[in-house]
């Protein structure tokens, strides 16, 4: 049975270390509708976001090296669709301290 059900993905604390957002699972299809990015520690950073293809390394970026200043909020509100074992995935620059939140459709067949 197919279904359609509309999800929040929360991080805190985004790092240098890859962060997975969304784990995708075999027979879904995401659709993400808006990405939020806060950073909180007061410091200018810059981040990436990035589809990992399959999860197995191979990464399709969305942003890189994208700016994020001392204590803003960067909104990204256009969509963006991947399927199955594919994950969205972002990380910073340095050591940091952001706060991600993600709204998608997950959708299954």
């Amino acid at each position: 049975m197919a279904s359609e059900v509309l999800k929040v993905a929360l991080k805190a604390g985004l790092t240098n270390a890859e962060s997975v957002l969304i784990n995708g699972v075999s027979g879904h299809t995401y659709t993400v509708l808006s990405i939020s990015l806060c950073e909180t520690a007061g410091a200018a950073e810059t981040f990436d976001l990035y589809i990992d293809d399959d999860g197995g390394g191979t990464d399709y970026e969305i942003y890189s090296d994208q700016a994020l200043g001392a204590n803003e909020t960067f909104i990204h509100n256009d969509k963006i669709v991947f399927e199955g074992t594919d994950h969205l995935c972002a990380a910073t620059a340095s050591s940091a301290n952001v706060d991600v939140v993600v709204s998608y459709l997950d959708q299954t067949l």
